[in-house]
């Protein structure tokens, strides 16, 4: 397979093929594509979709620990908690503990969810062509990259101190 190389001189502008940033852009909406059918018989967007795995994977999370983990700030997942909680998939509480802490936990709703949205993982592994080795290291490079770029932006002074 034939490597294309990137000839992007001082001054030139980059084609809109040759920019990692679009590559990723488009790969997610056609995965957003793919998922939406599921979504739409949960009645639920994809960032919803994330929190339920999140706390199917780490149930009775504090808001701040979940946004940690989803690269989102409160003011992004506390309207969307709002909603998940009023269509009955999580429970928000005051940490008894800790009363500036709210906890998240997933309802039996939200977990039954969340089971019926595991086949979906498998069927994204096939539609990507990819074996399931190469997948998962696909998904580390990528990961590794994003890590990579947030300490770049770090050190920049754009979010939080660097890791």
């Amino acid at each position: 397979m034939a490597i294309k190389k990137l000839h992007v001189a001082s001054g030139d502008a980059a084609k809109l093929d040759d920019i990692l940033c679009f590559a990723i852009y488009s790969a997610n909406l056609t995965v957003n594509r793919l998922y939406k059918p599921l979504l739409d018989e949960l009645g639920l967007t994809y960032p919803q979709y994330l929190v339920l795995v999140a706390l199917y994977e780490q149930d009775n999370q504090t808001v701040g620990n979940l946004g940690d983990k989803l690269f989102l700030d409160s003011s992004t997942l506390t309207p969307l908690l709002k909603r998940m909680e009023g269509a009955g998939y999580l429970t928000r509480h005051r940490d008894p503990e800790d009363e500036r802490q709210v906890r998240i936990r997933l309802t039996r709703r939200g977990r039954t969810a969340r089971e019926k949205s595991m086949p979906y993982l498998d069927g994204l592994v096939r539609a990507s062509g990819l074996d399931p080795t190469r997948y998962r290291q696909l998904h580390d490079e990528v990961a590794n990259l994003r890590k990579n770029l947030l300490n770049a932006a770090r050190l920049k002074g754009l979010f939080g101190p660097a890791e």
